[in-house]
C-alpha cells in the first residue's frame, strides 16, 4: 500500500510539474519581447465565433471538439511573430490563422490559414498556406507535437516548423498592386492589414491541441 501511495504521489508531482511548464517563457524569450497569450488554464483573451461550444482547456492545452468553430485571440496585430505547439489526431483537420478579421459563425475569408493536417483526406498538409502554397507531405506524424513559428512582417509571411524555414511568401498585392485585371479588395489585400490570430476546429472527427502560445510584436 505504501509503495502504491508513493507511486501515486510521484505521478501527481510529475503531472503538476508538466502543467506548470505550460505557457512558461524563458528569461531569454522575455528579454527578447515574447509574451504568452494563453495561460494554460483558461480561455481568457480568446473568443469563439460560433454559438456552440468548440474549445476547452485540458491538461494545459486548448483542445478543439465538435463541429466548425474558430477561436480568436482578441487583439489585432500587424507585424509580429507567433510560436505555438500543435498536435492533430489521425484524420483530423485544423489550421492556424493570422491577419484574419472577426467573422461571426463563418469560415474566415480574410487573412491567412496555415494548415494543420497530417492524414486528413484534404491533400494539402501542415505548413501549407491555404489556397496559396501547397505542401502534400506533412512535416510531422499523427498525434505528434510540432512547433509552428510564423512571422508576419511588412509584406512577407514566413513559416517555420520545428525550427526549419519551409517558405517565405511575399504578398503580390503589396508588390506594386494587383495582377493585371484583378481588383484589389479587402479579402485579397490581406497581409498589410491588422488582424487576429485564430485557431480552427474543423469538424466532429477532428481533435486539435494547442499549447505554449507566444507572441512577439515587431515594429511597424
Amino acid at each position: 500500500m505504501k509503495r502504491i501511495t508513493t507511486l501515486l504521489l510521484a505521478l501527481g508531482i510529475l503531472a503538476t510539474a508538466q502543467a506548470a511548464a505550460v505557457a512558461q517563457l524563458t528569461a531569454e524569450m522575455k528579454a527578447d519581447g515574447w509574451v504568452s497569450i494563453f495561460d494554460g488554464k483558461t480561455l481568457e483573451g480568446w473568443k469563439s465565433n460560433e454559438t456552440t461550444a468548440g474549445f476547452k482547456v485540458e491538461d494545459g492545452c486548448i483542445v478543439g471538439f465538435g463541429g466548425r468553430n474558430h477561436l480568436y485571440f482578441m487583439e489585432e496585430l500587424k507585424n509580429f511573430e507567433l510560436k505555438l505547439d500543435v498536435k492533430i489526431n489521425k484524420g483530423g483537420n485544423s489550421g492556424v490563422y493570422v491577419k484574419s478579421q472577426w467573422q461571426d459563425a463563418a469560415w474566415p475569408t480574410t487573412g491567412f490559414e496555415l494548415q494543420v493536417n497530417s492524414s486528413h483526406t484534404d491533400p494539402v498538409k501542415t505548413a501549407s498556406l491555404y489556397n496559396i502554397i501547397k505542401i502534400f507531405k506533412a512535416p510531422h506524424n499523427d498525434d505528434e507535437w510540432f512547433t509552428y513559428h510564423i512571422i508576419c512582417k511588412g509584406n512577407t509571411l514566413e513559416c517555420r516548423v520545428n525550427g526549419e524555414v519551409l517558405w517565405i511568401y511575399v504578398d503580390p498585392m503589396e508588390r506594386g498592386g494587383a495582377p493585371q485585371g484583378e481588383k484589389i479588395t479587402e479579402q485579397n489585400k490581406r497581409i498589410s492589414q491588422k488582424g487576429y490570430i485564430a485557431l480552427q476546429q474543423h469538424d466532429p472527427g477532428t481533435v486539435p491541441q494547442f499549447k505554449n502560445i507566444f507572441v512577439k510584436k515587431l515594429p511597424d
